[in-house]
């Protein structure tokens, strides 16, 4: 009798849920068919049986009837989605043994525009699916597949992002859905691995369908003309399609790109920046061109985006990305200067020179940011020009910045334990120019004091100046060692080697 009640109670929390989220997927069904159907006709069917030729609809409204008659007629497909997606997004804190219906009803109901969004997607997904079936393909279930597809393209996040990008590549590819062209074989750590099989390797290249193109073409187009919600979920199917270098071309990607780089609405030519780098790498010349239209925008919104990006177009593009970086630093803006004063240090890898005299001209900028950027540049360019003849190190010092100052602390620091003579240079210069040299001596005398006394001897001219201590390099002969150095003599015969190490 009591597991009788339970079940009782258990099938009501479920059918009450059940019923709800079908009419919110019914009600969902029909708006997103009619706005799928404002751009008529619609694209003939990739797929389609030679001995039953496609039928398109006469109106609109034959679609809209015909998908609610098949969600009333096909119950058991609806219950199946509502039971995957129920147990997909409610909270995993409860028993194995629980049924997510009865213990999170009301959780679930106050979210039932989450979960009939996911199930319009599945149904979408499964009638796509039969459209494509490469024995018996359904053209009628294309038609609403499209249809609903397109309605459903509303919002650059969520479910029309990552299962709407699938749809789309399935319909360029005029697969089923979940066909999969880069899922590697099986392998030992696999559950499902048999070292005994012998399988067919299927082909993982991407072949772009004629039809399937120009139905995925169709639909692109559709969220290109809609509105900035449309088409800044059109950019993010486009950064997720660059992945896929066969289909770029065929649905005119590069065009697409082009044309949204100089789109009205900021936030949409800003999504193009995330896009540089994939487009220069499946052609430079169109990447290159690309960068430029957007170099060109006055949205502070799309140079930051630029500013953003710039570390991936010097290691794409050379030396044809200074220009970029030259104008970004000569920006009015603070979070431009921001990120192209962090990527100066890209400039070492073309031209050191070059490198050397942009962080001079930016030692004395107004902005603090910039001048703190600077900092991770300063052990190469000890390496690089060890008399420091720019006196950036000097000035630097000079500049007063607590920020800055700590890290040159800590480079002089370990100047001094493995470079005395340029330690004494830089500590001269600094002593001349009346600097202030406290904060150095201070955490010198904390660590080791009495090299701090020898050197202020020194700066005094009341001493010898200090040496660094000659630590005798091993010699491998080519045999086993009987016996290991210490660590602390092999960490300092690392440190000389690979120099001003933190």
């Amino acid at each position: 009798m009591i597991g009788q009640r339970g079940s009782e109670a258990l099938g009501k929390s479920r059918n009450a849920v059940a019923e709800a989220a079908f009419e919110r997927v019914a009600t969902g069904l029909v708006e997103a068919l009619e706005r799928g159907t404002l751009a008529w006709p619609l694209p003939a069917p990739p797929m389609a049986d030679p001995d039953f030729p496609a039928i398109p609809p006469t109106s609109p409204q034959s679609l809209f009837e015909q998908g609610l008659g098949i969600l009333n007629i096909d119950r058991g497909m609806f219950d199946r989605h509502l039971n995957s997606v129920v147990d997909l997004i409610v909270p995993h804190r409860m028993n194995l043994s629980d049924d997510p219906f009865e213990v999170h009803q009301k959780w679930i109901t106050r979210r039932l525009d989450d979960v009939a969004t996911r199930m319009l997607f599945c149904i979408t997904t499964d009638w796509l699916a039969q459209a494509f079936d490469p024995h018996a393909p359904n053209t009628d279930r294309w038609w609403l597949s499209i249809a609903l597809l397109n309605g459903l393209a509303t919002v650059p996040h969520g479910q029309p992002v990552h299962q709407g990008y699938h749809l789309v590549e399935s319909i360029a590819l005029a697969e089923r859905p979940g066909t999969w062209h880069t899922q590697p074989d099986a392998g030992p750590q696999h559950m499902d691995w048999n070292p005994n099989a012998v399988v067919p390797r299927l082909s993982t290249v991407v072949v772009a369908h004629e039809q399937g193109v120009e139905a995925a073409t169709w639909l692109l187009q559709r969220l290109e003309d809609g509105p900035s919600e449309r088409r800044l979920l059109l950019m993010e199917w486009v950064r997720l399609l660059l992945e896929r270098p066969p289909l770029v071309k065929p649905l005119g990607l590069e065009g697409i790109l082009m044309r949204r780089a100089l789109d009205n609405d900021p936030e949409v030519a800003n999504k193009v920046t995330l896009c540089l780098a994939k487009s220069v790498e499946f052609d430079r010349d169109f990447g290159h061109g690309l960068a430029q239209r957007l170099h060109t925008s006055t949205e502070t919104l799309v140079q930051r985006g630029m500013a953003d990006v710039l570390t991936r177009l010097f290691r794409r593009l050379g030396e044809d990305a200074i220009p970029f970086l030259d104008d970004m630093l000569a920006s009015e803006d603070e979070g431009v200067l921001a990120a192209a004063s962090a990527t100066v240090g890209d400039l070492r890898f073309m031209d050191k020179e070059r490198w050397a005299d942009t962080i001079k001209s930016l030692i004395d900028h107004p902005l603090p940011i910039v001048r703190r950027n600077l900092v991770p540049n300063l052990r190469e360019y000890v390496e690089f020009d060890p008399m420091d003849g720019r006196g950036i190190l000097h000035d630097l010092w000079c500049d007063g910045d607590e920020v800055v100052r700590t890290r040159l602390r800590e480079l002089f620091l370990r100047m001094e334990e493995v470079d005395s003579d340029r330690f004494a240079r830089q500590i001269s210069q600094l002593r001349d120019s009346k600097a202030n040299l406290e904060a150095l001596w201070e955490l010198l005398t904390i660590r080791r004091p009495e090299r701090c006394q020898a050197w202020t001897s020194w700066l005094a001219g009341e001493g010898d100046q200090p040496t660094t201590p000659e630590h005798p390099r091993p010699q491998s002969s080519m045999e086993a060692p009987e016996e290991l150095p210490e660590l602390g003599e092999a960490l300092d015969v690392l440190d000389q080697e690979l120099g001003f190490l933190d």
